[in-house]
C-alpha cells in the first residue's frame, strides 16, 4: 500500500478490462493483493495487461461455478480495477505479481475477442462523499476505533498495516482496506464494493463490526484469508 499518487486509469481509458475470476477473492480499491498466475491463458493475459496498460481486473465466481466448469461461469457484476505494480517471473512459465486496486467498477457486458480470457466492458463507480467533511472525519474517527480490536493477528501484527493506520486516511479509503481485510461475508463484500456512497459503507461497516463483536468477540482463529499464493503453491482451482 502507498504511492497512489503514481497510480491511476490512464488518459486513454475506453472501458475495456481483462477479466481475472476467482471463487473467493473480492479486491478493493487502496489494497495491495498478491496473485500467482500459472494457467496459460492467464499468462495471456498478464503479457497483454505488462505491454499495454498494466491493468487486470478482479471478478468474483458466483457461488455453484463449481458445477458449470465446462462452460463460462457466472460472475458478480461488481469488479475492481487493478494496476500490476510488481512483476516477478518464476522462471517456469509462472509468475508473481502484486495488483494495486485502483478502481471499483461494473460490468456492462461481456465481449467476445479472439483472446483465450475473458473481456468486458465497464462503467466506473465513482466514490460520493460525505456533504458534511467534520461529519466524515467524525465517522473515520469512530470506524477506526471500531475497526483497531478487530484487527486479525497477521495484520495487527505488521509494522506496514499499522503504519498505514496510523496515517490520515480519507474514510472512503479506510472504508475499502476493512473492508478487504476483515472476514465478511462475500455477499457484503460484493455490496460495498458495488456502493459508490462512503457514508452507506460506513455504515454498514459499522452494524458489520457490531455485528462479530456482538456475537463472535472476533475469533481472530477464524480469519479466512483471501486466495493468494506466492508461496509456489498453486491455488487449489484452475476454472475461472
Amino acid at each position: 500500500m502507498g504511492h497512489w499518487e503514481k497510480l491511476g486509469l490512464p488518459t486513454d481509458f475506453d472501458g475495456t478490462v481483462r477479466l481475472f475470476p476467482l471463487p473467493n477473492l473480492v479486491m478493493f480499491p487502496h489494497v495491495i493483493q498478491a496473485l500467482h498466475i500459472f494457467e496459460p491463458r492467464y499468462c495471456e493475459m498478464l503479457s497483454e495487461a505488462i505491454e499495454s496498460d498494466h491493468l487486470i481486473t478482479m471478478a468474483v465466481l458466483e457461488p455453484g461455478w463449481e458445477s458449470h466448469f465446462e462452460l463460462v461461469p457466472k460472475i458478480s457484476k461488481n469488479v475492481c480495477i487493478g494496476q500490476i505494480v510488481s512483476h516477478t517471473p518464476t522462471g517456469d512459465g509462472r509468475h508473481n505479481i502484486l495488483l494495486a486496486g485502483i478502481q471499483r467498477a461494473r460490468i456492462i457486458q461481456e465481449l467476445s475477442e479472439d483472446v483465450p480470457f475473458r473481456k468486458a466492458r465497464v462503467e466506473l463507480i465513482e466514490d460520493q462523499p460525505m456533504s458534511d467533511a467534520q461529519a466524515e472525519e467524525a465517522a473515520r474517527i469512530d470506524l477506526l476505533g471500531r475497526f483497531r480490536p478487530a484487527l486479525p493477528d497477521e495484520l495487527a501484527n505488521s509494522e506496514a498495516f499499522t503504519d498505514l493506520l496510523s496515517q490520515h486516511i480519507p474514510l472512503g479509503s479506510l472504508t475499502d482496506v476493512i473492508a478487504y481485510a476483515l472476514n465478511f461475508p462475500s455477499a457484503i463484500k460484493l455490496s460495498l464494493l458495488g456502493q459508490p456512497s462512503v457514508e452507506i459503507r460506513y455504515h454498514t461497516l459499522v452494524e458489520q463490526l457490531s455485528f462479530m463483536v456482538g456475537s463472535s468477540k472476533l475469533s481472530k482463529s477464524g480469519y479466512d484469508k483471501p486466495v493468494r499464493s506466492v508461496d509456489g503453491q498453486a491455488p487449489p482451482f484452475s476454472v475461472n
